[in-house]
């Protein structure tokens, strides 16, 4: 199997950066991941034009391979805890770089924390260099293990500042207050998204979070890994509902004050890992057993956001069922495992 680091690279120098007289220059960092590779196809199709910046330490080649001959489509291979530079106008940065799986932001947490902090001061200096307004990729970890649901914007959360997942939850928080202090300071128009579970294809299948867990083990015939009891709850939200969402707060007009605060993005939905894991089972038609691992540390028990003030700003709500928007995940994910299968079968003839 091919490496996703030895894919063909095309680097573009700043001169190459694509313009137009009337398009809109849009940044997305980390467009090479799940939901920036989404993003990007989808702002390509509304005729703007996209520079993605990606390390692809984490993000995969294969989610941007078909954009590369987009001559409205620029991949500039970056990592952005070092200063980025951008010949041209820039009118939207999306910052959507860093790890968010826990085996790959434990793999190197001292990167995932600079992530999130250097990342924001850097695409931050952009926006303000440009006049462009930028929106933060925060999640709903910051809550960290809460003591009451849902949880809304105002709760500030049960963080382990030293715990397994703190370079990840705490790198987040630190870049809520970069961006909310170079608003204050600087007014720097922004915007902070608190991201919910997010699932759909082009996830990746070693992603190690629960949905592609479970999935891969049920087409696999692996047995499904339950930890803890399976009691713990988890929100799912479609990719597409939540790029809708993206873009409902990027666009939001300045109405009040509220728009540079957080803002909750997720569906409401609340399902145990016992019945996610029973749902895959069912679309799947696989027969494998579960298996019981204990409850790693810091794991939340519950998550649920309250989206009342994505409702309140911009009018957005989800709109695709767990049940419903797995249906096409299994099957991007079938033929992801069936394309990797062909790939090693075919290196060792």
């Amino acid at each position: 199997m091919v490496g996703r680091n030895a894919f063909p690279i095309a680097i573009e120098t700043e001169d190459a950066v694509p313009r137009g007289r009337d398009a809109r220059v849009l940044v997305v960092a980390g467009g090479a991941g799940f939901i920036g590779s989404n993003l990007m196809r989808r702002l390509l199709d509304q005729g703007d034009r996209v520079i993605c910046l990606d390390n692809l330490s984490t993000g995969r080649f294969e989610n941007i391979a078909a954009l590369v001959a987009d001559p409205r489509f620029t991949f500039l291979r970056h990592d952005i805890i070092e200063p980025v530079t951008i010949a041209g106008p820039v009118d939207r940065i999306y910052n959507l770089a860093c790890p968010a799986s826990p085996p790959k932001y434990r793999a190197d947490p001292l990167h995932t924390f600079k992530t999130s902090v250097l990342g924001a001061i850097n695409l931050l200096a952009v926006a303000e260099a440009k006049g462009a307004r930028i929106l933060q990729s925060s999640t709903s970890e910051v809550y960290g293990d809460p003591d009451h649901s849902p949880q809304e914007e105002a709760y500030r959360g049960s963080v382990n500042t030293v715990g397994p997942r703190a370079c990840y939850d705490e790198g987040k928080r630190a870049a809520e207050t970069l961006f909310y202090e170079t608003h204050r300071t600087r007014n720097v128009d922004i915007r902070i998204a608190r991201i919910f579970n997010t699932y759909g294809p082009r996830m990746d299948p070693e992603d190690g979070r629960v949905v592609s867990n479970f999935i891969c083990q049920a087409l696999t015939g692996s047995p499904i890994t339950i930890y803890g009891a399976g009691t713990q709850t988890r929100s799912f939200c479609y990719v597409s509902d939540m790029l809708d969402a993206l873009e409902g707060l990027m666009e939001a007009p300045e109405a009040t004050s509220s728009i540079f605060d957080p803002v909750n993005l997720g569906n409401p939905g609340e399902f145990t890992m016992l019945e996610l894991a029973q749902m895959v089972l069912d679309l799947t038609g696989a027969q494998v057993p579960l298996v019981y691992r204990p409850l790693p540390a810091d794991d939340p028990l519950q998550r649920r956001p309250d989206i009342g003030r994505a409702r309140n700003l911009f009018g957005w709500g989800p709109k695709v069922p767990l049940r419903e928007g797995l249906v096409p995940t299994i099957a991007y994910f079938r033929e992801e495992l069936q394309g990797q299968q062909r790939r090693t079968l075919g290196g060792a003839i």
